[in-house]
């Protein structure tokens, strides 16, 4: 298979004036989505080997919408900004300003799962604009610090997951480790989810609590995480999540699944679909993001 290396150079935007702009145009002409379009990239092929390695300093700001999206490669959908600094990419460490356009955005529309606006990245979703059938999908991933929101969202369901078959926001798979340490993979159907496998992968001496005990993944060490998604000749697809512990290569199966088309809410998502990275109540970076074809 041919190796496609994918790299950022001029797809990311500066917008250093925009806090001027809101100043002198006022705020709601300025809230983030009002523009998007004006700097919107066609999507780019990649060729069935798509390794992104985060490696131009940039801001990619989220999009209304993917064809609004300024990269030709990522659609972020929710969280803000994708930052891309020092060889990483990364959701929004700490805090935002408090007239932040994106602060001031999320206080608006979504203040309770985002801290008021001031922590967007709690509800972090990068989409890729390139679809994909049978997928072997890995990331690296390292989470340096975890969001003690008030929202009812956070809870041992939280975690780090990536996108399989994304048709759209109500019908995909996914496949990650939650914050309670359990490997998972979903389906969700019409907007309603269906759990197709749970198991242990990280264990503590005290469980999952959410004020004490909030995440069971270890924190600022680098981790990969794996899924591969394949239709099987019986119309089935077979879903799996493998965990590489210690970032050394060493994948190992964490949990797998066959989503029939019965028991999971009907028919399997056998469709090309989008791929991408979900990360809830966490300040998280990533590197070596790779989407292969199989």
């Amino acid at each position: 298979m041919a190796q496609n290396i994918i790299h950022p150079h001029n797809e990311v935007t500066f917008v250093f004036w925009g806090i001027g702009l809101l100043f002198l145009l006022g705020t709601p002409f300025f809230l983030p989505h009002n523009n998007s379009s004006l700097f919107a990239a066609a999507t780019a092929p990649v060729g069935p080997y798509f390794h992104y390695n985060f490696n131009t300093n940039g801001i990619l700001d989220e999009a209304g919408s993917m064809q609004e999206s300024w990269s030709p490669y990522w659609w972020v959908n929710s969280g803000a900004q994708l930052i891309l600094q020092n060889g990483v990419g990364k959701t929004i460490q700490g805090e935002i300003g408090a007239f932040s356009p994106w602060r001031l955005h999320y206080s608006l529309y979504n203040p309770l799962d985002t801290d008021n606006g001031y922590r967007p990245q709690n509800i972090f979703r990068l989409v890729t604009r390139s679809t994909w059938q049978n997928l072997d999908q890995r990331i690296r991933f390292q989470i340096t610090k975890i969001n003690m929101s008030d929202s009812l969202e956070r809870g041992g369901w939280s975690g780090i997951l990536l996108f399989n078959r994304y048709v759209d926001g109500d019908n995909l798979y996914y496949a990650g480790i939650r914050a309670d340490g359990y490997a998972v993979i979903k389906k969700k159907k019409q907007g309603d989810y269906y759990t197709l496998a749970h198991e242990p992968v990280y264990r503590a001496d005290a469980g999952y609590e959410r004020n004490t005990n909030p995440n069971l993944i270890p924190g600022k060490q680098w981790i990969g995480l794996r899924s591969v998604v394949q239709d099987n000749d019986n119309g089935t697809v077979d879903i799996r999540v493998y965990v590489d512990r210690n970032d050394t290569g060493a994948w190992e199966l964490a949990a797998q699944a066959i989503d029939d088309g019965v028991r999971y809410g009907g028919a399997a998502i056998t469709q090309k679909g989008y791929a991408g990275i979900r990360t809830d109540f966490m300040d998280i970076e990533f590197d070596d993001y790779k989407a292969m074809a199989i």
